[in-house]
C-alpha cells in the first residue's frame, strides 16, 4: 500500500504539470487537431473515391479476343476515372462554357447554404436559451431573425434545384451533339462514315445504339450533374460543420468521434453491394426488353400472316422476366443494405453524437465558460444541430460511393458506345464470325485491305466480296460498269452494293467509284422518311435545297406523271400532306416514288435492287427508258427478263463462289429464255400425256376383253 501510495504522491505532481503545460498550449493544439483533422477528411474522401490499378489487360490498347470478350468493367477504378474524365472535357469544353458557368452558379449557391445553416445552427441555439431564460423579447426577434432567413434559405434551395436540373440538360445536350456528330453527320465516303450503319451491322458491341443515344446519355447526364452536389457539397459541410463543433466541444471530441465514426464507415463500406454492376445490367436488360418490343412493331405484318403470335409473346416474356428477376435481386440487396445503413448512420452515429454533445455539459473545458442553465441549452442545442448536419453530410458522403457506382454503370454504357464509334471510324470491328472464317486462305483475305479509288466509272479489280461475319462470297470479283447482276439467293448480289455504297469494307483488290452524290440505290423497299409528300420524291434535300435548284412543285408533279402517280398528290391533300408514307403507300407505290426520287437527283449511276418487282410491266419500261433518256448509267439486279435489253454486260453468279461476267445479248438471251421456258411448259405437260396414255391402253383391252 505504501509504494502505490509513493507512487500516487509522485504522478500527481507529473499529472498537473502536463495538464497545466496541456491548457497553456491547448489553442496550439487545437488548431493542430482541427486541420489535421481537414487534411483527415480530403484525404479519407480521395481515398475512398481513389482508382484502384486497373487490369493489365484493361491497361493495354490491344482489343481483346473475340472468343474471349468480356461486358465493360464496371467499377469505381482507374478505368472508371479515365472514361469519366474523357467524358467531361466533351461536356465542358472550356471554362467559358455554358457548362462551366453552371457549374461555377452551382458551386456558389452550395456554399451560399452551408453558410446559411450554420447561422440557422447557432440561431437555434439561441431561441432555446430564450425559452429557458423566459426573455420574451430576445425570442421573438430570434424568431424575426428566423424568418427573414427562410427567405434566403428558400431561394437557395429552389435555385440549386434549377441549376442542378439545367446542368444535367446542358450535360445531355453537349454529349447528344457530339455523339449524333459522329453517328449520323460523317457524309464522306471511307471507315469514317456511315457509322450509324456500321455499328448495327459490321460490330455485336452496341446492340441497341437508339436506347444508348436515348435513356443511357439522360441518365448518365443526370447522374453527373447530382453526383457533384453530393460529394463536393458534404465534403465541405463536413469540414465546415465539425470546425465549429471543435470550437464549441474542443478538438479532443472531434478526434475521438472521427475515429468511431470511421470504424463503422469502413464496415459499411465492406457491406455495400456492387450498385454500379447492377445499373448497368439494369440499364442493359431494359435495353434488350425495348429491343424486342420495337422488333415486334417493325415486322407487326410479317409476324400476322406467320401466325406468329405465341412466340414473339414467349419472347418479349423472357426479356421481362430477365429484367425483373434482376430487378427483383437488386431490390433484395438494397433493402438489407438499407436496413444497415440506417442503423449505423441514423442510430450508431446518433448516440455517439450525444455523447460528444455533452462534453462542455459534464466537463469544464478550458476556454469555455457556461455559468447558468440557459447557456449551457443554448450550447447543447447549438452543438447537437451542428452535429446532426455534420452527421446527415457525413452520410451523404457515404452515400455518394453508391451514387458514384451507379454512375460507373452509366459511364461504361457511353464510353462503350464512344469507343465503339471512334473503333467503327478507324475500320476496328467485333463481330462474330462464321467457323468457315478461321480457314486460311479465308483468314487470309479477311486481314488484307483493298483500295477505293474515286473516279468516273464503276470498276471492281480482283475485290473479294466478304459478309460483316466473315462469310467469302466471293473470292476474287472483277467488272466494270452499265451491269446486270443475277444469280441465286444468297450468292453476294446486294452485297456487291453495300460494298460499293461504302457499308462494308472492302478486303481486298482495287474499287473505282464515283463520289456518293453520283449514284442512288433503289432497294426492292425504299425508305421513305418521316414528312411531307414533297420530302417523299425530295429525300434527302428539304425545301430550301429544292428551291435552290430552282425546282418548282410542278417540275415535281411532271416527275410524278413519268412514273404515273401523278394523282397521288389531289388524292394525299397536296404536297404538303404528312402521312406514316410507309403504311399509307402500297409496294408498287413506294417503288414509284423511289423512282421519282431518282429522277428529281439524276445521279450519274443508279443502283437497282429489284427495284421494279412490284410494277407492272409496262411503267417499268417507261421508267428505265427515262433513266437512259437522262443519261444515268444502270447497275441492276433483277429476274425480270424485261429488263435485259437496258444492260450491255452481265454478271452471273453460280452461287458456290464463281461467276461469270461477259457482254449481254438481250435477244439472243431473251430468245433462249423463251425456248427455255417453252421446253419446260412442254416438260410440265409430260406427265398429263402419260396418264392419259395409261388411261387410252386401259379401255382398250377392257373393250377387247
Amino acid at each position: 500500500m505504501s509504494v502505490l501510495s509513493t507512487l500516487r504522491q509522485r504522478s500527481q505532481p507529473t499529472l498537473a504539470t502536463f495538464t497545466k503545460t496541456y491548457s497553456a498550449h491547448r489553442p496550439l493544439i487545437q488548431r493542430i487537431l482541427t486541420s489535421g483533422f481537414i487534411v483527415y477528411v480530403l484525404a479519407s474522401t480521395f481515398g475512398s473515391l481513389s482508382t484502384r490499378p486497373a487490369p493489365r489487360s484493361a491497361a493495354k490498347g490491344d482489343a481483346p479476343e473475340q472468343s474471349t470478350r468480356k461486358p465493360p468493367r464496371v467499377a469505381v477504378d482507374a478505368i472508371f476515372y479515365q472514361r469519366l474524365s474523357r467524358i467531361i472535357r466533351l461536356v465542358i469544353p472550356g471554362l467559358r462554357s455554358k457548362e462551366a458557368l453552371l457549374l461555377f452558379m452551382h458551386s456558389s449557391l452550395l456554399i451560399f447554404r452551408t453558410a446559411i445553416s450554420l447561422y440557422v445552427a447557432v440561431l437555434d441555439g439561441k431561441i432555446v436559451a430564450s425559452l429557458v431564460r423566459v426573455q420574451t423579447v430576445p425570442f421573438l426577434l430570434n424568431i424575426l431573425r428566423w424568418l427573414l432567413v427562410a427567405i434566403p434559405a428558400t431561394w437557395t434551395n429552389s435555385w440549386l434545384s434549377y441549376v442542378q436540373n439545367k446542368l444535367a440538360i446542358a450535360y445531355r445536350t453537349r454529349l447528344t451533339e457530339e455523339v449524333l456528330k459522329q453517328y449520323l453527320g460523317h457524309q464522306q465516303e471511307g471507315p469514317e462514315g456511315k457509322i450509324y450503319y456500321k455499328l448495327s451491322n459490321l460490330d455485336d458491341r452496341v446492340k441497341n445504339p437508339d436506347q444508348m443515344i436515348t435513356h443511357d446519355i439522360q441518365k448518365f447526364s443526370n447522374n453527373l450533374a447530382a453526383i457533384y452536389a453530393n460529394l463536393a457539397k458534404p465534403v465541405l459541410d463536413v469540414i465546415l460543420y465539425n470546425y465549429q463543433l471543435s470550437q464549441n466541444v474542443g478538438a479532443e471530441g472531434l478526434v475521438l468521434l472521427t475515429i468511431l465514426v470511421q470504424l463503422s464507415a469502413a464496415l459499411l463500406r465492406k457491406l455495400t453491394p456492387p450498385f454500379g454492376a447492377y445499373a448497368s445490367t439494369s440499364t442493359q436488360l431494359m435495353g434488350a426488353l425495348r429491343h424486342t418490343h420495337s422488333r415486334l412493331v417493325e415486322f407487326a405484318e410479317e409476324i400476322a400472316f406467320s401466325g406468329g403470335e405465341d412466340t414473339e409473346k414467349m419472347l418479349v416474356e423472357r426479356e421481362y422476366a430477365g429484367l425483373i428477376m434482376h430487378e427483383n435481386r437488386v431490390l433484395v440487396r438494397r433493402w438489407w443494405h438499407g436496413c444497415v445503413e440506417e442503423g449505423i448512420v441514423k442510430w450508431l452515429w446518433g448516440s455517439f453524437g450525444l455523447v460528444i454533445c455533452a462534453i462542455p455539459v459534464f466537463f469544464k473545458l478550458p476556454g469555455i465558460h457556461h455559468v447558468d442553465l440557459g447557456s449551457r441549452t443554448e450550447g447543447f442545442v447549438t452543438n447537437r444541430r451542428l452535429l446532426l448536419s455534420s452527421s446527415d453530410a457525413f452520410g451523404r458522403v457515404m452515400y455518394s460511393y453508391k451514387d458514384l457506382s451507379e454512375l460507373a454503370g452509366y459511364t461504361a454504357r457511353v464510353s462503350m458506345l464512344l469507343d465503339t464509334i471512334e473503333d467503327t471510324k478507324n475500320g476496328k470491328f467485333e463481330k462474330v464470325l462464321v467457323s468457315s472464317a478461321s480457314t486460311e486462305e479465308n483468314s487470309r483475305i479477311l486481314r488484307g485491305r483493298g483500295k477505293i479509288i474515286e473516279s468516273e466509272e464503276v470498276r471492281f479489280e480482283d475485290v473479294p466480296i466478304v459478309t460483316p461475319n466473315g462469310d467469302v462470297l466471293v473470292k476474287s470479283l472483277s467488272f466494270f460498269q452499265h451491269l446486270l447482276i443475277v444469280g441465286p439467293n444468297g450468292c453476294g448480289k446486294s452485297s456487291l452494293f453495300r460494298i460499293l455504297g461504302g457499308l462494308w469494307p472492302v478486303y481486298g483488290g482495287v474499287v473505282h467509284k464515283p463520289p456518293a452524290d453520283q449514284f442512288i440505290l433503289i432497294p426492292q423497299r425504299p425508305y421513305l422518311p418521316i414528312g411531307t409528300l414533297r420530302d417523299q420524291v425530295i429525300y434527302p434535300h428539304n425545301k430550301s435545297d429544292m428551291d435552290e435548284r430552282s425546282i418548282t412543285d410542278d417540275d415535281l408533279l411532271a416527275i410524278l406523271s413519268i412514273v404515273q402517280m401523278e394523282s397521288v398528290v389531289e388524292r394525299e391533300g397536296g404536297w404538303e400532306a404528312a402521312r406514316e408514307w410507309r403504311d399509307a403507300l402500297s409496294g408498287g407505290d413506294k417503288q414509284k416514288i423511289a423512282w421519282a426520287r431518282l429522277f428529281y437527283h439524276r445521279p450519274k449511276y443508279a443502283v437497282l435492287d429489284e427495284a421494279t418487282s412490284l410494277v407492272p410491266t409496262e411503267i417499268e419500261g417507261m421508267m428505265m427508258d427515262h433513266a437512259t433518256e437522262l443519261g444515268i448509267t444502270l447497275l441492276t439486279v433483277s429476274h425480270r427478263p424485261s429488263l435485259w435489253k437496258y444492260h450491255a454486260m452481265i454478271l452471273h453468279y453460280d452461287g458456290m463462289g464463281g461467276y461469270v461476267f461477259t457482254e449481254l445479248d438481250a435477244e439472243k438471251r431473251l430468245a433462249l429464255q423463251e425456248e427455255k421456258q417453252a421446253l419446260e411448259a412442254k416438260l410440265l405437260e409430260v406427265p398429263k400425256m402419260k396418264a392419259r396414255l395409261s388411261e387410252l391402253l386401259a379401255a382398250r383391252e377392257e373393250h377387247v376383253a
